[in-house]
């Protein structure tokens, strides 16, 4: 089975009548656009967080005590 990237890109030509220069140079430009933004899509291999790390982010912040009850003192 052929990867997508081994497959033969498909050109079909409408309009006009390009030179062979001039078609080496759009399939370079989109070429270039398509493995740009294939990289960009791919994920990152770095190290993935702990479930124990993870979970610590969930956590409560400290409470605050020299904040006092507010309202309800007085």
């Amino acid at each position: 089975m052929t990867e997508p990237q081994d497959a033969p890109a498909m050109i079909e030509i409408h309009r006009g009548n390009p030179t062979a220069e001039e078609l080496a140079a759009v399939i370079a430009v989109v070429s270039e656009v398509y493995a740009s933004e294939v990289a960009a899509l791919e994920a990152d291999d770095g190290p993935r967080p702990s479930a124990w790390q993870q979970g610590r982010r969930n956590l409560r912040r400290p409470l605050n005590r020299e904040v006092g009850w507010g309202r309800f003192t007085g």
